[in-house]
């Protein structure tokens, strides 16, 4: 191993491996019920939501397909038919 596969970790003052730093640093996102969510899963709606500038409704049960995570652990990027750049909270969708 090289010098440029260790990093400073700054809460321990130690010298430790980067796939180590990255796991730690890694912040999980979950839906609903508690499940993991990752990028490309889909996922069902568990409330009637309105979107916001649409003018529409999304019912309970509509099924969005290839998510996209965020920056934000409590937001998710996705698509609908009829809604594109639609960003839907964790707290209403459950994994399919």
């Amino acid at each position: 191993m090289s010098d440029d596969d260790y990093v400073y970790d700054e809460a321990s003052g130690e010298w430790r491996p980067k796939s180590e730093m990255a796991e730690a640093n890694r912040t999980v996102v979950r839906d609903a019920s508690g499940n993991e969510l990752a990028d490309g899963d889909s996922v069902t709606l568990i409330k009637d939501l309105k979107v916001k500038g649409a003018g529409q409704t999304l019912k309970q049960g509509t099924v969005i397909r290839s998510i996209r995570l965020t920056d934000n652990p409590e937001e998710i990027d996705c698509r609908h038919d009829t809604i594109k750049g639609l960003v839907l909270r964790t707290e209403f969708v459950r994994k399919r």
